[in-house]
């Protein structure tokens, strides 16, 4: 019966194979890498692998929601969050600021969909969570959300409806992503296990209280109140922004933990990034870095910005083109019921780095 659970677990994980965080090294934790080994595994992550394929499935899924936002945070940048696998490996096996980026939306990723899976009915082992005086006395004290002082005072309200079960979330992403590293204390393993739970925090930590009028000829006599995470654009965001201004740390000499590199910098909070290796040079192609360079990158002209063919392309200058496309355009409705368009051809300018 265990063997059968585990190729269940593969099957359902199969799609991922492809995938952004698929390179063929535990470091990237891709699910089936890890339950591939689940006859060595022991605890929670064992139990995962062997007894929950929903949850892995739902697990897999998180990996993607870091994937599209790790690109879209990187889309203007000369490391571009790129899917390529032998540029991502040999990223990610360093310790670099990209690296404790693609840690971070990794386990905020996973959070997010076991979360939202939670609160849809998808998953069996949880279900959102009912909302209590006694089960968000935490969120009173501040605890769980910085937002808290937003949130509504006694009296003219109550807690009610289904909340988002972060804590089931929050804990099934440290059980799987942390499982394998909890017993070491060499500086990699110290610097994934903080960024991993950065991620998290961007997540549980900006929870948000939204609540729905009741009363008659709507008046709002009682409000019923709920908690409910933060959309994964504002994760990303914050994220990027802790990416902007992340510590570079050196291991401590104690042998396990770090310290910041210089002492006139204050030690990571656990929204910070932290990282102990500069990042490569990304403007130009080096195999033995994973950059791929920004040549044929397409870039803004007129910016200067990130994405401004400037600072984009390194320097380099350059070249434009000249794109004709046909689209649909003076589009009127006739009644009833057709559309009508004529076909227009434009100009677009297309730069792109040399």
């Amino acid at each position: 019966m265990r063997s059968v659970l585990v190729a269940l677990c593969l099957l359902l994980l199969q799609p991922v194979v492809t995938s952004f965080w698929t390179v063929g090294n535990q470091l990237v934790m891709d699910p089936m890498h890890v339950c591939r080994k689940t006859r060595r595994l022991r605890g929670k992550l064992a139990d995962i692998c062997r007894k929950e394929p929903g949850l892995l499935k739902q697990i897999t899924k998180g990996m993607q929601i870091g994937t599209r936002e790790c690109q879209y945070q990187f889309r203007n940048r000369r490391w571009n969050c790129t899917t390529f696998k032998r540029s991502l490996k040999k990223i990610i096996l360093r310790d670099t600021r990209e690296t404790g980026f693609v840690n971070a939306i990794t386990a905020a990723g996973v959070t997010y969909a076991v979360t939202r899976a939670c609160t849809t009915g998808d998953l069996v082992e949880c279900s959102c969570e009912k909302m209590t005086p006694k089960s968000n006395r935490y969120n009173r004290l501040g605890r769980l959300a910085s937002n808290s002082r937003h949130l509504p005072m006694d009296g003219d309200w109550e807690w009610g409806g289904c909340g988002d079960n972060i804590n089931f979330g929050f804990k099934k992403s440290r059980e799987f992503m942390d499982g394998p590293y909890r017993h070491r204390s060499d500086i990699k393993t110290l610097l994934k296990l903080h960024n991993n739970d950065a991620g998290r925090f961007m997540v549980r930590n900006f929870m948000r209280t939204e609540c729905k009028c009741h009363g008659l000829s709507g008046s709002c006599t009682v409000k019923t109140c709920w908690r409910k995470m933060p959309s994964f654009r504002e994760v990303g965001n914050r994220l990027k922004e802790s990416f902007d201004g992340a510590a570079k740390v050196i291991p401590g000499n104690d042998g396990h933990s770090f310290i910041t590199e210089g002492l006139t910098i204050k030690p990571p909070g656990r929204f910070d990034l932290i990282y102990s290796e500069d990042s490569p040079d990304y403007c130009r192609a080096n195999r033995k870095t994973g950059a791929l360079g920004t040549h044929g990158r397409v870039c803004n002209a007129t910016s200067q910005g990130v994405d401004g063919c400037e600072l984009l392309c390194c320097g380099r200058g350059y070249d434009t083109k000249i794109i004709k496309q046909r689209i649909n355009c003076d589009c009127k409705f006739r009644w009833c019921c057709e559309v009508t368009c004529k076909t227009c051809l434009i100009r677009k300018t297309v730069n792109t780095c040399r």
